[in-house]
């Protein structure tokens, strides 16, 4: 999801909840992503992702960027105009043992939090995989 502020273009990135992400910053935002099925409509997949991570909806027109290869797998996404009030997402959560092997299990926010980032500072704060979405939203704006 993306927006013009005081025209700037910013870009909205979630960060992934639970103990490992905790205390990471730079180089582990992303954009909210999460697995489907086989036969899954992708985009549909994708907006719900967004709905779950956020609580935010956006109604498209969607514009379909190419894919990046993160953890060995094809990551799909869409660039969409929209606008949500960061501070205020909700999130679904799921649940792990922790700490490890203490037989105590937890639930966390899948994203811990969310942010409005102008594209240099997205660009640092998204993982590196997903950099190529940030470029190619740049020049599809640019267009």
């Amino acid at each position: 999801m993306h927006r013009r502020r005081l025209g700037q273009l910013e870009v909205l990135l979630v960060h992934p909840g639970g103990p490992f992400w905790a205390k990471r910053d730079l180089g582990s935002w992303s954009i909210p992503k999460g697995e489907a099925e086989a036969d899954e409509d992708l985009l549909h997949r994708a907006v719900q992702e967004l709905q779950e991570e956020t609580g935010f909806t956006v109604a498209g027109p969607f514009t379909r960027l190419l894919p990046a290869r993160q953890s060995g797998k094809l990551v799909y996404a869409w660039a969409a105009e929209g606008d949500g009030d960061a501070d205020a997402i909700v999130s679904n959560t799921f649940r792990i043992e922790y700490p490890p092997r203490s037989g105590r299990f937890q639930d966390f926010p899948e994203v811990d939090r969310a942010g409005w980032f102008d594209l240099a500072t997205a660009h640092e704060k998204i993982l590196p995989a997903q950099r190529i979405f940030l470029d190619q939203l740049k020049k599809l704006v640019a267009e």
